[in-house]
């Protein structure tokens, strides 16, 4: 039930409470005391029911005896419960923890034994324990926020009664003087003695105080102008004050406004004012500028400004498209000196515009007040006596400043020169870098300004503070500065700008404190990166690092430390400057109130990551040391030295090959490296062997690193003491507001230890994770010289039910800690380089986005330089790694695509069918044997026959199979005879077209090895994947062929010889058919080049390598949008890049949203022929980063078609709005509602998406429509009357800064009783509510459950051919819990799941149980797919094994149970006697997991093994579990 205290929070987001805290009413403070302490009361009462949940649940249970153990190893274990946990009722959540913490194993055994003895009343009790932690959360949060409108309206009484001039200066706004005159018309003046007016801010809240401050001058000057001001966040508490003073204004006044939802709102207020002046806002609002006749034309520019005008206007600029803006302002600062000059009211009010923007452009106090001077003269005929409007005190477009100099620079190169004499840092050594700032704050002189430039200078750096307007960013990049690498490129004859200055300064590196793209700065915001081509450009000739870091001016301090940057204000940080290829994005500071502050702690991570940047360009290669990390999770499996879709092991003997090329000091390795990836994963492998950890770092050296050695490896190992990591992560005892600045809270020097040991215990007494009997933390790997190559550690959750179960946000273990603080500090590296697709250091818990210094990603990463080599086809992941971990990304390439073809009894089938198509009247004999086959290749499920409609053609829908189930029969050999030849005739054409499918399914063949072209064979596997039947096979094996000199010319001779040749016969057919000469296939010019293009691409997968170089020579790495080749085409080749994801702004593309459209039309059609006609109630989209970037936004198109409703654009292309769709358009159908489930990533990367389809759900909430017509309106009066707060909540995700549902983690630690349970799992973990305002992850798990009792299906869309639902584990763990989630939430119901193929041309959804049984056909099960993963090496038997972990995931989310595929999956892996060999050698953990996954199938009764295969499989793993210990001794 929703309290008192909750409807006020809910009213209040964060971002409205900090207005409010200025300005807005507020409650008294005894009734928000009286709030806090309701809301404290309810989240207490919870805690008390949460321990008595506890103190019940232990109660009589008993540890099992271990499996072969003795008896006296389970008395003692029962005896150390006793002692460890004496009363079991007296258990409570703070002791649970503690004894988690203390003793873990036990804790684990403890679980295990109350799962295995009530699995009942185990889930029950997480059901309800997670249902009222998440409670707690909600409230706990909630009074957070009454605590801060507490202390605002605290301050605001503590200041009543103190004098304000400002309020002084307004006075009454309704009694100001009239003079009884009418209103203006257009183009006249009309002299009044007053004048009102409104100004609104934007992105310029800053200067609030000094608009303030010209009020009070203006009422002093000029007793009649009245001067109201405020911000943009004002127009939501104080609107209606807002609207209030636009009633009775003359002028209206605003600048850098773009948020849609309140420019409709001003556009709509503002009309009726005589005076509306807009500057650099959105083009609709622009478009309400008038002074006088003058007035902007749709899109923002002036209506037809006379020829003189134009004339004078085209002598501006360079002629540069990207130049175009400059020249425009250039003309603003010039055009009102020069239209004085020329005659006509329209030139006059258009002069009147461009002085009035002058002097808004120019700032400061004396300019504002001097502009209203002017505007009351020129537009109200009103003096102000002796106060008349000053000219334009004007300040230079760019220049450069320092605090210690009193004025500007004119150059660059004029600034250094002063500096070089003058300047704190002296020392030649010192970098130099190039800092833009935002020209606007340096005229307002805003305090951080002069702190930014001294911290660059106490941390010895040589800072260039370059101001600018933001449009001519580029300009001053390229034409001030140079770099040594652009002098070289001139000493050798290359031109990189015409334009470059001759007394450009050197820079080492670039930063950008405006943010925004390079090109076109603030005005090129909404241009979807259009300009970005230029941007890389010029970066690419400057060739040095280019980052982005800023103060937050969109968002506030207090809600960047709590929930990270969102909005728009991660669009300007982030998303945009990406697109240039901007790295290491660093936030300095925020807003507090309307007043920027640093953070410098944070200019000091900046300051220290361009340090390290710039030492590797210093540093000669040999004298670097590099740090090479691999992966090994998850643990036990085989995974050591794997990453996806990338060959580890030989790529690693690339990079070392590349490496000593380069000069890097790689001690005694050989010169041949065969073998030496191999090598050197099983010596990693072999040094996370816990006998010898526990022993310490000498026992793991002694151990040595085995078959490495001979290549010149040696073993390290340290051991890190915790009185050692605890001074790694204590921050200076001196701290305080001086380095953390006002941040919410001031932070302990011990903050990061004591969050550690929240979680783990007392560092001292810590035995878990990586660490020896002594408590040391052990962090071992290999040495070749400089290079050091470890295994990143596991992040401490596999296999630790406890804190997989009842923790979130957890901290990194302490050995995980200890390994990057030692690299850090200790090994003292250059640079870290992470290998493959990916890890987990950027998954860290910490704020969403936006490092802060306790997000323990930037903690662990510190200064450290991150190359990230990561896979082309996931920029959605890749992004995380690059925000949260700081990394460079160089992509690689996909595996060549390869075709599924037939085999076995498939292609015997296919054989048969064939043969009886020919003939069915004589070919009676055949339907027994085909029948047979049938059933042995688990084919009948795909392919039922239907007596009513086995006339069907294709594939026949999913949907129709539903309809007819009743009709559907699993035909037996015997059942032959009683079929006629008609029916079975039109049965096989059905079966041989699903066959045809099958047979020409993708699929991605083997692992890529990082910079390795492809060879012709491989390049035309590429080639015929990407073109299908556009061109053909003689076409591409042509090209794939031919020597890269010759052109397609020559390529089409040589065709056109091909072609003319006669076909020799194949066939023994004495038709006519057969005979008759076949015309040659067309092969179209333009296909033929590009086929030409894109092979040349693929050759340039050597860029791999080469990019890894230069970024670890930090160069600037050229950016590129990630994808594939089948999706994407050809721009995202080469590889070898600094990938990076789309616009979030243009989500959905128009693209998008057709297929998307037409996907869920096709799902709501196939819905209702599977139900009898009825509608979904409710359906849940899943929403993904990943094929949300990929297919640029189709499942967000889908999830919109279903609530009908449609993207609404602003003036530059922009989506404002998801605009409902009147129900008379939409026919006869309902809005569908939607449960939206976002992965962390879409929910991090696409908040703007999130708050517009938040609205969107608002809005159809509360429209007043029927119920029956509308689902969503229907369900959240329902949940509205059951007093749930929020009921159009939609859109649910995991808990902020955190990711991933958990249920693998659960699936692969096989700690799990019953699929409900990880239905649950999934539930707990989604169900934080996101949207606007203050909804940023509420807990509202009551809500998700109300919504997943009317979910009649779930919709997954599938991105790629390489991420299938049987690849990965995040599909069963999401897509099936949730099925698994909504199914017990509605016992007795079916619950479907379309799956929607996006590669795919075809947007039909198709069933999820068809989807999987296609992709095991395809793929796992398929000897051709098997055989080029098992050539692979270790890794590819770890990709085996883990496609093995989830068949056991899908079997145990959706009850998905065929023997069939457990029975092939044991012919092709185990009882093949020389495949088996091949796993076993290769990885034997992988080939251990690949048999106790069989084993666990069986056991949990998805398989009916038999007898036999049971005993065999037995054996065998026990022959492995020898293998594997003997291999650790």
């Amino acid at each position: 039930m929703i309290s008192e205290a909750e409807k006020f929070v809910l009213g209040m987001s964060s971002d409205a409470a900090a207005a409010a805290a200025e300005s807005a009413p507020l409650p008294p403070p005894m009734q928000l005391e009286d709030q806090l302490a309701t809301l404290r009361s309810q989240a207490t009462d919870l805690s008390r029911r949460i321990d008595a949940q506890y103190s019940g649940v232990f109660v009589g249970v008993a540890l099992p005896h271990a499996e072969g153990g003795a008896a006296g190893d389970s008395d003692a274990a029962q005896l150390e419960l006793r002692t460890a946990l004496p009363d079991p009722a007296e258990l409570s959540e703070a002791s649970f923890g503690e004894l988690g913490r203390s003793a873990p194993k036990l804790v684990a055994a403890l679980i295990q034994a109350k799962e295995r003895s009530d699995p009942q009343g185990w889930l029950a009790f997480q059901t309800e324990v997670s249902s009222l932690k998440l409670q707690r959360n909600r409230l706990e949060r909630e009074a957070e926020d009454v605590a801060a409108v507490l202390e605002a309206a605290r301050q605001r009484e503590r200041r009543a009664g103190e004098y304000n001039a400002y309020e002084q200066a307004v006075g009454d706004w309704d009694g100001a003087q009239e003079d009884g005159s009418d209103e203006p018309s257009a183009g006249q003046v009309s002299k009044k003695q007053s004048m009102k007016v409104v100004l609104i801010t934007g992105f310029e809240s800053f200067n609030v105080e000094l608009y303030k401050k010209a009020a009070v001058a203006l009422a002093r000057a000029c007793p009649g102008i009245s001067l109201r001001v405020f911000s943009d966040r004002d127009l939501g508490p104080r609107r209606e004050e807002v609207e209030a003073a636009l009633q009775g204004a003359d002028v209206f006044f605003s600048s850098l406004i773009f948020d849609f939802d309140q420019v409709e709102w001003l556009r709509s207020h503002v009309q009726r004012v005589p005076v509306r002046l807009v500057f650099e806002s959105s083009l609709e609002l622009m478009e309400s500028t008038q002074v006088g006749g003058f007035k902007m034309a749709p899109g923002g520019k002036s209506k037809g400004p006379p020829p003189a005008v134009k004339k004078v206007l085209s002598l501006f600029g360079s002629g540069r498209e990207e130049d175009k803006m400059v020249g425009y302002l250039s003309f603003l600062k010039i055009g009102p000196k020069l239209l004085k000059y020329l005659p006509g009211q329209k030139v006059k009010d258009l002069r009147t515009w461009l002085t009035a923007y002058s002097y808004w452009n120019q700032g400061g106090l004396d300019n504002v007040v001097s502009m209203f001077l002017y505007i009351a003269k020129e537009c109200f005929g009103l003096e102000a006596g002796s106060a008349k409007p000053k000219e334009v005190i004007e300040t230079p477009a760019t220049g450069c400043l320092h605090p210690a100099y009193d004025g500007y620079f004119a150059t660059p190169a004029e600034y250094m020169r002063w500096y070089e004499r003058e300047g704190p840092v002296r020392d030649p050594a010192a970098p130099t870098v190039g800092i833009l700032l935002y020209r606007k704050h340096v005229i307002t002189e805003q305090p951080y300004i002069a702190q930014l430039i001294e911290c660059m200078e106490q941390y010895g750096l040589r800072p260039l503070p370059i101001f600018i307007n933001g449009v001519e960013a580029h300009t001053v990049v390229r034409d001030s500065l140079t770099t040594t690498n652009e002098q070289q490129l001139l000493r050798v004859g290359q031109q990189t700008s015409p334009t470059l200055s001759r007394d450009a300064v050197m820079v080492d590196a670039i930063v950008n404190t405006v943010g925004f793209p390079l090109v076109g700065g603030p005005a090129g915001t909404m241009e979807g990166g259009r300009q970005s081509e230029i941007a890389k450009t010029i970066l690419g000739a400057k060739n040095v690092p280019y980052v982005v870091a800023a103060p937050l001016l969109i968002q506030d301090m207090a809600s960047w430390v709590r929930d990270g940057i969102g909005g728009l204000q991660s669009v300007v940080l982030y998303s945009l400057p990406e697109l240039d290829g901007a790295i290491d994005t660093v936030p300095l500071g925020g807003l507090v109130g309307d007043n920027i502050f640093l953070v410098p702690e944070r200019v000091k991570r900046l300051a220290n990551r361009l340090h390290k940047w710039v030492a590797l360009r210093r540093t000669p290669p040999q004298e670097r040391k590099l740090a090479i990390l691999v992966y090994g999770f998850p643990p036990g499996v085989g995974a050591t030295g794997t990453a996806a879709l990338l060959n580890v092991p030989k790529s690693l003997e690339s990079v070392l090959a590349k490496l000593r090329e380069e000069g890097y000091d790689l001690g005694e390795l050989g010169e041949d490296l065969q073998g030496a990836g191999e090598a050197i994963v099983s010596a990693l492998t072999q040094q996370d062997d816990q006998r010898a950890i526990a022993e310490g770092a000498a026992s793991v050296m002694r151990r040595g690193a085995g078959e490495a050695e001979r290549f010149g490896v040696r073993a390290t190992a340290v051991d890190v003491e915790a009185k050692q990591l605890k001074e790694m992560l204590t921050y200076p005892s001196g701290w305080g507001p001086s380095e953390w600045g006002p941040i919410p809270f001031l932070p302990d020097n011990d903050i990061l230890v004591r969050r550690l040991e929240k979680q783990w215990g007392e560092l001292g007494k810590y035995r878990g994770l990586s660490t020896s009997a002594r408590g040391d933390s052990v962090v071992s790997g290999l040495q070749l010289g400089n290079v050091w190559i470890g295994v990143q550690p596991m992040l401490g959750v596999e296999g630790d039910p406890m804190r997989l179960l009842f923790e979130r946000d957890l901290t990194p273990h302490p050995q995980y800690a200890a390994f990057y603080k030692w690299l850090q500090q200790d090994f003292e590296a250059s640079a870290v380089l992470h290998l493959g697709m990916h890890g987990t250091v950027e998954w860290l818990p910490g704020v969403q986005l936006g490092n802060t210094g306790f997000s323990w990603s930037d903690v662990l990463l510190g200064d450290l330089p991150n190359v990230y080599v990561y896979a082309c086809n996931n920029p959605s992941e890749s992004i995380i790694a690059k925000r949260r971990g700081y990394g460079t990304i160089v992509s690689y390439n996909v595996p060549p695509y390869g075709r599924a073809g037939l085999y076995k009894q498939l292609s015997e089938l296919k054989g048969l069918l064939s043969e009886y198509r020919e003939n069915p009247e004589g070919s009676d004999a055949l339907k027994g044997p085909i029948l047979e086959l049938l059933a042995s290749a688990g084919l009948q499920e795909d392919c039922p026959f239907e007596p009513a409609t086995a006339a069907a053609a294709g594939e026949g829908s999913s949907s129709q199979q539903h309809a007819q189930q009743q009709q559907q029969q699993q035909l037996r050999a015997e059942d032959a005879d009683a079929i006629s030849t008609e029916a079975f005739s039109k049965y096989a054409s059905r079966v041989y077209q699903y066959l045809q499918v099958l047979e020409n399914r993708l699929f991605s063949e083997g692992l890529h090895v990082l910079g390795q072209a492809p060879p012709p064979e491989q390049a035309a596997q590429y080639l015929s994947a990407y073109f299908g039947g556009d061109l053909p096979a003689e076409a591409v094996e042509v090209v794939a062929a031919a020597d890269p000199r010759e052109g397609v010319d020559e390529l089409r001779a040589r065709l056109d010889r091909i072609f003319r040749q006669p076909t020799a016969s194949t066939s023994s057919s004495s038709t006519p058919a057969a005979a008759a000469p076949q015309p040659p296939p067309e092969v179209r010019q333009d296909k033929l080049e590009e086929a030409v293009a894109i092979r040349d691409l693929l050759a340039l997968n050597s860029e791999e390598l080469r990019s890894v170089v230069r970024a670890l020579n930090g160069e600037y790495i050229l950016p590129e949008a990630g994808g594939d080749l089948l999706r994407d085409g050809a721009g995202v080749l080469p590889t070898g890049r600094n990938i990076h994801a789309m616009d979030p702004y243009r989500m959905p593309s128009l693209a998008a949203l057709d297929r998307g459209t037409r996907a869920a039309a096709a799902i709501l059609d196939a819905h209702r022929e599977a139900s009898g006609g009825e509608w979904p109630e409710t359906v849940a989209v899943n929403l993904w980063g990943l094929d949300a970037i990929k297919t640029k936004g189709e499942s967000v198109a889908i999830a919109l078609h279903l609530v009908g409703a449609r993207p609404v654009k602003e003036g530059t292309g922009r989506i404002a709005r998801f605009e409902l769709i009147p129900l008379a358009e939409m026919g006869v159908r309902p809005r569908v509602d939607v449960l939206c489930n976002m992965s962390g990533i879409f929910r991090d990367s696409f908040q703007n998406v999130v708050e517009l389809l938040d609205d969107c759900f608002q809005r159809a909430a509360d429209a007043d429509e029927p119920p029956e017509l509308n689902f969503i309106r229907k369900h959240a009066l329902a949940m509205k009357a059951q007093g749930l707060s929020n009921p159009a909540a939609r859109l649910f995700s995991n808990p902020a800064g955190d990711y991933g549902s958990m249920v693998n983690e659960r699936v692969g630690a096989s700690t799990w009783e019953d699929g409900d349970e990880l239905g649950n799992t999934w539930a707990s973990r989604n169900a934080f509510s996101y949207g606007r305002g203050g909804e940023r992850g509420t807990a509202r798990p009551e809500v998700l459950q109300e919504l997943l009792k009317t979910t009649d299906r779930v919709v997954q869309e599938i991105d790629s051919v390489e991420y299938g639902l049987t690849d990965i584990q995040e599909y069963y763990a999401n897509t099936g819990a949730l099925k698994r989630a909504a199914q017990a939430a509605r016992p007795g119901a079916k619950v479907g799941c379309s799956i929607v193929e996006a590669f795919s041309k075809d947007v039909r959804p198709r069933e999820l149980e068809e989807v999987l049984r296609l992709e095991y056909r395809s793929k796992l099960l398929n000897p051709k797919w098997a055989q080029a993963m098992a050539a692979q090496g270790s890794g590819g038997a770890f990709e085996i094994s883990q496609r093995m972990t989830a068949m056991v995931g899908w079997g145990a989310t959706t009850d998905f149970r065929e023997d069939w595929t457990w029975d092939q999956a044991a012919e092709t892996y185990v009882f093949d006697a020389e495949m088996a060999a091949k796993l076993r050698k290769s990885n034997p953990q992988a080939f251990g997991n690949v048999l106790r996954r069989m084993l666990e199938a069986a056991g949990r009764g998805m398989w009916n093994a038999d007898a036999e295969t049971l005993a065999r499989l037995q054996k065998l793993y026990a022959e492995m579990d020898d293998e594997l210990e003997g291999v650790q001794r």
